[in-house]
């Protein structure tokens, strides 16, 4: 079954990690499902030949992250790209700066829980009239995207010091999510180096799909009246896939594949091995669903997914034949 995780590697594009599994796997039929930067590390779902076909409803789900955020100064990118430029930095005033701590950045932060939109980089992948925005930006008409509806579902401070090296750097999986570890037992993330000594908050945020955490990194600046920027980013959760389901990229040709019963994000039903062919060529069943359902044959192979239309009606938003087996 052709759907992966992976712990996408620093310093490289989403892109450039789907070019490197297609010659793993030996396919051209490779996707993704949600986008990570260069600088981001973390979940990035993977997904080939006929799984390619889940990648809208995967890539919807929610998004858990743990962040960085570096004050006193502001990049073109919004996070921690050097600028070919040095004076396209933004710097904060000294006095500013030094009054800044957690008791200013915690509530600041948790002020988000009530934010419902927001403005996407200049330097992101949202297209205006057909331009990726990035690439106006790359060719000198940066400019941001006008704001977007957005979900922050949780934002919490872990830390707070005067450089991002005080902050803990050894994590474990809680309930709660990814978590510091006080005996520095635990998983060390791999960030990108520092553009100064400038203090920096630790953040674990749970977002809706579509929420540029370096847009958030830029916000919080702003309502703490100061430059900032996203010193590091490590994606943790994206949907029901987690960071310990993640394997190496380079490892992706003799990784364990995920069944799709495990993350897809909403009900099941299993039929039996008549309905399932008949759901298979797009027919007409009698099912009692209340919203977007998953079909499983009586394998556990994914044979649709479908959405009610009312009076015992359904549409089919998905079809698989039998290669999704877990």
């Amino acid at each position: 079954m052709p759907i992966f995780a992976v712990d996408k590697p620093l310093g490289i594009t989403s892109h450039d990690a789907v070019a490197r599994s297609r010659r793993l796997l030996g396919t051209r039929k490779v996707g993704h499902a949600g986008t990570l930067d260069p600088l981001a590390t973390g979940v990035l779902v993977l997904l080939s030949h006929e799984a390619t076909k889940l990648s809208p409803f995967l890539s919807a789900g929610d998004k858990e992250y743990l962040a960085w955020v570096a004050f006193g100064l502001g990049t073109p990118t919004l996070d921690a790209e050097p600028p070919a430029d040095p004076g396209a930095l933004s710097r904060a005033e000294p006095r500013d700066l030094a009054r800044l701590g957690a008791a200013d950045v915690a509530p600041a932060a948790a002020s988000f829980l009530r934010v419902t939109t927001q403005r996407p980089p200049a330097y992101s992948a949202v297209q205006r009239a057909g331009v990726r925005s990035y690439a106006a930006a790359r060719s000198g008409a940066a400019e941001e995207p006008p704001a977007r509806p957005v979900g922050y579902r949780q934002v919490e401070l872990l830390g707070f010091a005067p450089r991002r090296a005080g902050l803990p750097n050894s994590f474990a999986r809680v309930a709660e999510g990814w978590r510091p570890t006080p005996d520095r037992a635990g998983w060390t993330p791999t960030l990108p180096p520092e553009l100064g000594e400038l203090p920096t908050a630790l953040i674990a945020l749970k977002v809706a799909a579509g929420t540029y955490i370096r847009s958030f990194a830029r916000d919080l600046g702003a309502a703490l009246g100061v430059p900032a920027h996203l010193s590091g980013l490590v994606r943790t959760a994206a949907g029901a896939v987690d960071l310990t389901d993640c394997g190496g990229l380079d490892e992706l040709a003799t990784a364990t594949p995920l069944d799709p019963a495990a993350v897809l994000p909403f009900p099941q039903l299993r039929l039996d091995a008549a309905t399932a062919e008949a759901a298979r060529h797009g027919k007409q069943l009698d099912l009692d669903i209340a919203g977007t359902t998953a079909l499983f044959d009586e394998t556990g192979a994914l044979a649709a997914v479908v959405e009610p239309l009312g009076a015992g009606r359904m549409r089919y938003l998905r079809v698989w034949q039998r290669d999704l087996a877990p």
